[in-house]
């Protein structure tokens, strides 16, 4: 009994290509801890990771992308460098305020 050249072969399909990870997730991670560290400029920092990580939480429901838990930790991220830098400008103002209207007797 003799085989043709091909006869015996199995052929399997291909492993199925990994699923993208979405960029802007990538992006609201690092920014949103950037938020947190990077002095003066954090509050700015924060606000575009919350916005970036929302924009990407959405896509990657639509286009099933990798990325989720760094968007959310970017989410979490932005929002506590936003929060902890909005407190400290608020104190700021009020030590301001404060010192201005300061009268010695």
């Amino acid at each position: 009994m003799s085989y043709g050249p091909n006869e015996n072969q199995n052929y399997y399909p291909p492993p199925p290509s990994p699923t993208p990870m979405n960029g802007k997730s990538i992006a609201g991670f690092v920014l949103g801890v950037l938020s947190i560290i990077v002095p003066y400029i954090g509050f700015l920092l924060g606000i575009v990771a919350v916005i970036l990580s929302a924009l990407s939480l959405k896509e990657i429901r639509i286009r099933y992308e990798q990325g989720r838990g760094l968007a959310i930790a970017g989410l979490v991220c932005g929002i506590v460098g936003t929060l902890l830098y909005a407190i400290l400008i608020l104190f700021f103002i009020i030590f301001i305020y404060a010192a201005a209207s300061y009268t010695p007797y």
